[in-house]
């Protein structure tokens, strides 16, 4: 059997010490992919564009982020993995700036390509130094600072985004990462060393697979424009997204064929043939699908049916991200203990159960206080997913391979996290337009119950002083009003039903992963 991740050479400093500066970098990139959303219509005024416009500012970030991940093992095999996070610490930072002080929507978009391709590079590298850094029995702790970063930055960065926004400026949003970009350069320049057998690989020499870059960035930089626009251009039934949905496919088949048979891949899809890599890698793909989906959710749900503005929406949110703060170093610690697969079944069930206490909970007069609580219940079950599911990639797969597992894993999450938004973003408007035609039916002159709601508004309406006629043109507004807010909140129900489901049978596929010995990590037969 393959060894497992293990430091190869004890670090000249404090581990921990290492962990937090790598986890500091990956923070910031995580938490720059949702501060921004926020401020896309002070964007757009600012720079005299449309908000449709502005959402270039967005998906610019995502596709070329998402391009840089999946390549970041090859990147770092070859140039050295410190000298890789180093220079997209710089570009990330140096592109920070540049969006700051963007004068046209067109700078901002360059700006924020260039911003996500040096994004690309730091979570993976962080996740992959920690494989590196620590023996297999502090691991599970080792990655529970990393999970800080991948589920608690998403929360914090729309709230913080629409702060900054409100009492300074948008470009404040992107400033704010200079002084913790140059921070991270600087101590990591002093701390990480790369490992030996990275002299290995620098030996072996840089062929450059030009042909597996044109179809990555083609395939996946169409297959990110795809899930960004298909709801807004409704999805098949728009020219654009449908050539995009081919020319994706093709890609992306065409990249697996050629990267089987490549001596020297950009991406080690060789990978996949370890049962458990790809099993870890689709549990990995449905967290994030399952995590940005309730933070989409939520806090949509919040503001567009029951007022609350973007603040109150956010600090909903933050007590589900305070009790995953609370949580991470318990998992970590419970990693040395309970098999992970026990962990991620354990935790898969608790997100399953959470999505259905959901169903039964929503509605439109739910309070404050209910919601966080519900947001609370939601968010018990994903530490028990990222950490033990990150460990278990790394099951029976030598040290040599830490870079492109990391790589793989989080571009598979942040596909999943584009693919959950835009699945329940569309989800959400076609029930709610099935439940719509569902409920006009009753709404009809021939239903007592219609005819008695309407009598009595247009009679309460009458005594504050309204016509007959004003009164009965607002009767029927409100009630229409009614019905759509009663059939959009039965969409959510729907919607989050979906979610139980899939974490259901990722609860059942759980039990195919591979055993391990707690606190060594090692692999024992299924």
């Amino acid at each position: 059997m393959s060894p497992e991740p293990h430091s190869e050479a004890a670090p000249s400093v404090h581990p921990w010490l290492i962990a937090a500066v790598v986890a500091l970098a990956a923070f910031m990139e995580v938490l720059d992919t949702s501060i921004a959303n926020v401020a896309l219509p002070h964007i757009a005024g600012s720079l005299s564009a449309s908000v449709d416009e502005s959402t270039w500012v967005l998906t610019s970030y995502l596709v070329s982020n998402a391009i840089v991940l999946p390549a970041s093992g090859w990147i770092a095999g070859r140039v050295g993995r410190k000298r890789f996070f180093m220079l997209c610490i710089v570009l990330f930072t140096t592109s920070s700036f540049l969006c700051g002080i963007a004068p046209t929507l067109g700078a901002i978009i360059l700006f924020r390509v260039i911003q996500g391709a040096g994004g690309g590079g730091l979570q993976p590298m962080a996740q992959a130094i920690l494989a590196d850094t620590f023996q297999p029995e502090l691991l599970g702790q080792a990655f529970a600072i990393y999970g800080v970063t991948t589920v608690v930055a998403p929360v914090i960065g729309p709230t913080l985004g629409g702060w900054i926004t409100d009492n300074y400026s948008w470009r404040w949003i992107f400033f704010i990462n200079i002084p913790v970009g140059v921070l991270a350069l600087l101590l990591i320049s002093r701390l990480v060393e790369d490992p030996p057998y990275f002299h290995k690989l620098a030996k072996a020499g840089v062929k450059i697979d030009f042909i597996g870059m044109g179809l990555l960035a083609l395939g996946v930089g169409c297959l990110q424009v795809m899930l960004d626009k298909g709801q807004e251009d409704d999805w098949f039934g728009s020219h654009f997204i449908v050539t995009l949905a081919v020319l994706c496919a093709i890609s992306l088949v065409t990249l697996a064929i050629w990267e089987w048979r490549n001596k020297n891949p950009l991406i080690d899809v060789h990978l996949f043939k370890n049962f458990n890599f790809l099993s870890a890698n689709l549990m990995m793909f449905v967290l994030g699908v399952l995590l940005f989906s309730s933070l989409v959710m939520l806090p949509l749900f919040l503001q567009t049916l029951m007022g609350y503005t973007a603040e109150s929406a956010g600090i909903v949110l933050s007590f589900g991200a305070l009790v995953v703060l609370v949580e991470l170093p318990m998992i970590g610690k419970l990693t040395t203990m309970v098999q992970a697969r026990r962990l991620v079944a354990f935790g898969w069930l608790l997100v399953a159960l959470s999505m259905f206490y959901t169903t039964r909970q929503l509605d439109l007069e739910v309070s404050f206080k209910s919601m966080a609580v519900l947001r609370i219940i939601q968010s018990l079950g994903f530490p028990f997913l990222f950490i033990p599911l990150t460990m278990a990639a790394y099951f029976g797969l030598p040290p040599e391979k830490n870079n492109s597992i990391a790589g793989m894993m989080n571009f598979m999450r942040n596909i999943g996290s584009s693919v959950g938004t835009s699945m329940v973003t569309t989800l959400i408007a076609r029930r709610a337009q099935f439940h719509q035609q569902v409920l006009v039916v009753h709404a009809n002159a021939t239903s007592n119950l219609f005819n008695g709601a309407l009598r009595g508004l247009s009679q309460t309406l009458l005594r504050a002083g309204l016509s007959a006629t004003a009164a009965l043109s607002q009767a029927y507004g409100r009630i229409y009003q009614a019905l759509i807010g009663q059939a959009t909140t039965l969409a959510y129900i729907d919607t989050f039903h979906v979610l139980a489901a899939g974490s259901l049978a990722m609860f059942v596929l759980s039990f195919v992963l591979k055993k391990n010995k707690p606190g060594r990590g090692s692999v024992t037969p299924a």
